[in-house]
């Protein structure tokens, strides 16, 4: 095993977001120095780097001037380029690897290998053709959703089927790009686990959470879920099982459909820190985040230990529609802890920040997370 990367070295972040930002104030506090690289200027992760890279990720010498500049690599969202950590990787480490990222930025790719590998996904079909939509519908059933092969997020890039006669019109709103026909789950919730892996093997994990989501975005986290022992358990085998066999070293979310009968079905992975676990850098001895940068350091895992549940909602651009919303009233709510990420823009959708709060009960959490949020809004002129 390699040695680890201690501080004052530093970290290369591809991509400049919010979660790249995260991840560098865990790192700065830590000793560790910050470079960026990222199409965007000014951008969440920079305001708090030692060193922006603005440049496309298919600028190739410049992300190898940045590889060259860094001790280690590691990536804020899985949707970079093969070249760019191809190339990157000829000078540091990236972590997580290239066939990580390579499986998970693809539908297709990301279903096949989970189905090759024995975990449990919802009956599915490749599309390429029209001709292939309407076997697939026929084969899997109606209701089913078509979703594009790639980069797709956030409910982007997908389309409900719900009668053989929409077959054309929802191939069509795809523009026949390649796609995955699945089965339509008509599940109870959503849940996920978010846990990391080390250098060394080590594995940690923070629980099954719960998910609630509003027009495809992920609205509110609470911690811990309401499960049962053995759908619990399930869940962390389960994860820790698709982190193994991947070779992940780094924060993985797996996000999971729970059936009205308790059967967990995985919906889809993201190898990277992730929206459900924002919670745990106020509800964790280590936050998501933290973790991170001790797994692509090579450090050992930190404790995971949540004492008290959790429930995190998050600020999208919606709530500045009448202007800036009503801090005053938010922060008057001294128990909730208020986190903005920098954005200048404020767009429908748009995530700009997120609010986290404990309790003696998951449900008490949620209840004072929920009406913090709704103190913002600012009544309409």
């Amino acid at each position: 095993m390699s040695p680890p990367i201690l501080p004052p070295s530093t970290i290369g972040i591809l991509g400049s977001g919010q979660l790249g930002r995260m991840i560098a104030i865990a790192a700065r506090r830590m000793g560790y120095r910050i470079h960026t690289l990222a199409p965007d200027t000014d951008s969440p992760t920079s305001h708090v780097a030692d060193l922006e890279y603005s440049a496309a990720y298919d600028d190739i010498d410049t992300v190898k001037r940045f590889a060259d500049g860094v001790d280690v690599i590691t990536l804020e969202f899985e949707n970079v380029l093969t070249e760019t950590v191809d190339a990157a990787t000829t000078y540091a480490p990236v972590r997580p690897v290239g066939h990580v990222l390579y499986t998970a930025q693809n539908r297709l790719r990301e279903k096949t290998w989970l189905h090759g590998h024995d975990f449990p996904v919802a009956p599915f079909r490749h599309i390429t053709s029209i001709e292939e939509l309407r076997s697939g519908v026929e084969n899997l059933g109606t209701p089913a959703i078509l979703k594009t092969a790639g980069f797709g997020y956030d409910g982007k890039g997908q389309v409900r089927i719900d009668t053989p006669d929409a077959v054309d019109d929802a191939y069509h709103e795809l523009s026949g790009q390649e796609a995955v026909l699945e089965t339509f789950i008509d599940f109870n919730r959503e849940v996920s686990v978010v846990a990391a892996r080390g250098l060394d093997g080590g594995f940690a994990h923070y629980g099954v959470v719960d998910n609630t989501h509003r027009n495809h975005i992920l609205d509110v986290t609470i911690s811990p879920a309401d499960v049962s022992p053995t759908v619990y358990q399930e869940a962390i085998k389960i994860t820790r099982g698709v982190l193994e066999s991947l070779d992940v070293v780094g924060v993985m979310c797996v996000e999971f459909f729970l059936t009205r009968d308790d059967t967990l079905l995985i919906n889809e992975i993201a190898p990277r820190v992730h929206n459900s676990g924002h919670f745990t850098i106020d509800a964790c001895i280590t936050s998501q985040f933290e973790q991170q940068v001790r797994a692509v350091c090579g450090l050992p895992l930190g404790s995971t230990a949540q004492p008290q549940p959790a429930a995190m909602a998050n600020l999208l651009g919606d709530l500045w529609q009448n202007g800036e919303p009503n801090w005053p009233a938010m922060l008057a709510h001294t128990d909730v802890k208020l986190h903005l990420y920098g954005k200048k823009d404020a767009r429908p959708a748009r995530k700009m920040g997120h609010l986290t709060a404990m309790g003696d009960t998951s449900q008490a959490a949620a209840e004072k997370v929920m009406a913090a949020r709704n103190a913002l809004i600012m009544p309409t002129r």
